[in-house]
């Protein structure tokens, strides 16, 4: 038994460990399925309990989801900034990686894949970029973010672990949330007579950029800056 138990542990979820550089991007997205289903799903009942089901409200929701976009793209670049740290990455490529991922994935989770949800249902929907109306106010969340990732960086594995159980689910949650406010708030007013539809669409539109932002694309280049670092030490 104590065999078996050792190799569940390497097999954990979102590379708490540094060793995990040979798990696939198969084994992470089964690892955030489940929080995926229960921020999704989480998201859909606190939308229900407020009361957005219906197409004469959908104002109210433009302010809330530029909240949740901001917030979104500040832990997402906290934990991108941790994971390409403990995969070996340079402060430089930190910054780089840092900026630049979360930028392109949360845009894709929170708006992009929201937006071509409600026109496979053949719903005239209305595209919003935040990067081009708010620049001000993503690069003030994600400098915010990157450095509170550098920071952390710093801590030891115990102070990791702890915010990556503190922080993970949450990150996915305001994810979810941010995806199913721009989709109702932007032309999906019917949603509520479609959830279904809205819920599995929503559910790849947070697992996938999630996935990729959260592990896969910084442990990828956190290797690849640990992997120069040693050349260039050898060649010195």
């Amino acid at each position: 038994m104590q065999k078996n138990s050792k190799p569940l542990a390497h097999g954990s979820c979102c590379h708490t460990d540094t060793k995990h550089n040979h798990s696939s991007i198969s084994h992470e997205l089964l690892c955030h399925f489940p929080y995926a289903v229960f921020a999704v799903a989480l998201s859909l009942v606190f939308l229900t309990l407020f009361g957005y089901s219906r197409s004469n409200q959908y104002q109210d929701l433009h302010g809330l989801f530029h909240t949740l976009h901001f917030l979104h793209i500040l832990f997402a670049a906290t934990g991108t900034v941790l994971v390409f740290r403990k995969y070996g990455g340079s402060l430089i490529g930190a910054l780089l990686v840092g900026v630049s991922v979360p930028a392109v994935f949360c845009t894709l989770s929170d708006a992009i894949m929201p937006y071509f949800g409600g026109i496979l249902c053949g719903i005239p929907m209305h595209f919003h970029f935040c990067f081009r109306d708010h620049l001000s106010t993503i690069l003030l969340f994600l400098g915010v973010g990157v450095l509170n990732g550098i920071v952390m960086s710093f801590h030891d594995d115990e102070g990791q672990k702890r915010y990556a159980a503190t922080a993970h689910f949450l990150h996915i949650f305001i994810s979810a949330f941010a995806s199913t406010v721009y989709m109702i708030s932007h032309g999906f007013y019917d949603w509520y007579d479609h959830m279904a539809f809205v819920f599995c669409f929503l559910l790849l539109a947070v697992l996938i950029p999630c996935t990729l932002a959260d592990v896969v694309v910084p442990a990828f280049f956190g290797s690849i800056s640990a992997k120069q670092s040693r050349q260039r030490g050898v060649r010195e």
